[in-house]
């Protein structure tokens, strides 16, 4: 706690000599009485003088101006969300690790695999594996990642699933999972533009082959590198749109051969990562909401389809 002697009106504070003046003149009882003003510097030396001109100063209106600093000093430091601040709390933002050559984790052994199926519902498509994602060899396997919570919350899944189990994905619940880039790093801003872009082809093969109904891009960097291979040039801000995309950006498509096929439909979810913040939870869920909705309708149509060809 400060001292309750304070500078005012940006002075220096009493000294050490004045206070000890101060208090053998208050003590002395041979003082004499304080004399007329007009007087004051005939009858005592300067230091007593200047003991008298500090008295009050030091006793009362020091005190009273450190309260009301201190009690102002309090409410500049409030939240904005208490109503009293007067300057909004900036957030840290977490420093991203910037690229890393595919040495600094070549001595990790990435375990983690596809789980694919022909036919699915959705094929989610992520980013590329983190450090625990790839040594476990499970998919979105950081406790602060949101996928399994969000895949859930949409109805995508109707119950909560672990990462342990995305190897069931396709038989389960009709769903998929791959990544755009498959070597592991600590977070995605280790990974360059130019070998996202790299993956994007063998996405295209990965669909074609294995011909889900819908794509569903998990994060938006991975729709701008899909994009800037498709049309050379990087998705301006007015382009870009979460959701489902335009019907000319199916994936997949097979023009020629036996049997051609028109693609799959092609939705840009948010990111799941815990690391990311540009978005608050309610928003994310409002969007993946909308590709639970068309997933859960389309797994009732199937499982009525398969009733009836059973029945």
């Amino acid at each position: 706690m400060p001292s309750p002697v304070s500078h005012i009106g940006g002075g220096n504070s009493p000294s050490a000599e004045d206070s000890s003046a101060l208090s053998s003149f208050e003590e002395s009882p041979h003082q004499p009485s304080p004399p007329k003003i007009d007087g004051l510097f005939d009858q005592y030396k300067c230091e007593s003088a200047a003991s008298l001109t500090l008295r009050k100063p030091a006793a009362k209106i020091p005190r009273v101006n450190q309260q009301m600093g201190s009690s102002s000093t309090k409410h500049k430091r409030k939240s904005p969300a208490s109503g009293n601040g007067t300057s909004p709390v900036k957030k840290v933002k977490r420093a991203s690790s910037g690229y890393a050559p595919p040495n600094k984790y070549a001595h990790l052994v990435n375990k983690l695999t596809d789980s694919l199926a022909p036919n699915l519902i959705c094929v989610f498509i992520g980013l590329n594996p983190g450090i625990r994602t790839a040594t476990t060899g499970h998919a979105y396997n950081h406790p602060s990642n949101l996928f399994w919570k969000l895949l859930h919350k949409s109805k995508c899944t109707p119950r909560l699933c672990h990462a342990e189990e995305d190897g069931d994905m396709p038989k389960l619940y009709h769903l998929g999972l791959t990544n755009i880039v498959s070597r592991p790093t600590k977070d995605g801003s280790e990974l360059s533009k130019a070998e996202m872009d790299a993956g994007v082809a063998e996405l295209e093969a990965k669909v074609a082959l294995q011909r889900p109904e819908v794509v569903a891009i998990v994060g938006k960097s991975i729709w701008e590198s899909i994009w800037r291979v498709r049309h050379g040039s990087n998705i301006k801000k007015d382009q870009f749109k979460y959701g489902w995309q335009d019907d000319t950006e199916r994936m997949g498509v097979v023009k020629t051969g036996e049997t051609p096929w028109p693609g799959a439909k092609l939705f840009v979810a948010t990111t799941t990562s815990g690391l990311a913040a540009g978005m608050r939870p309610h928003e994310k869920e409002q969007i993946w909401k909308e590709l639970g909705d068309w997933v859960v309708k389309r797994r009732a149509e199937r499982e009525n389809q398969e009733a009836s060809s059973n029945g």
